[in-house]
């Protein structure tokens, strides 16, 4: 019965990690693919994970992997939220047919500070040439 789940598990964390995969390629921009990359490989990657905890059905092999999948499932989002945050402060385009841009009016976020400060300095740098 154990064998029968670590095979369904272990299936579908690869088809979650090839879904990923395809998705970076397929997405038509930046925080697309960073937002399939960071949900599908996560639960990619856990399902392996727990697959790996029942295979091996060790009490040191089972707290890491539950310590692991833990932490990957508490970072991940937070990573992915902040690598999305910081491309739209440097200013990475949404995809042409975007249609809401959250980002744009957020008062809890810098991102318009960021830009009314490089909208003040580039004039005086021009000015300076």
């Amino acid at each position: 019965m154990t064998d029968i789940l670590i095979m369904i598990l272990s299936t579908l964390g690869a088809l979650f990690i090839l879904v990923a995969s395809v998705g970076i390629y397929k997405m038509p921009d930046f925080y697309s693919r960073l937002s399939v990359t960071i949900k599908a490989a996560t639960l990619g990657i856990g399902a392996i994970l727990i697959a790996s905890a029942l295979f091996f059905a060790e009490f040191s092999v089972t707290t890491k992997t539950i310590s692991i999948i833990f932490f990957l499932f508490l970072t991940a989002p937070v990573a992915g939220y902040l690598i999305g945050k910081v491309a739209y402060v440097n200013g990475t385009k949404l995809w042409k047919h975007s249609i809401i841009d959250e980002m744009k009016d957020d008062p809890d976020s810098f991102c318009t500070q960021v830009k009314e400060k490089e909208e003040e300095v580039l004039p005086k740098s021009e000015s300076k040439k």
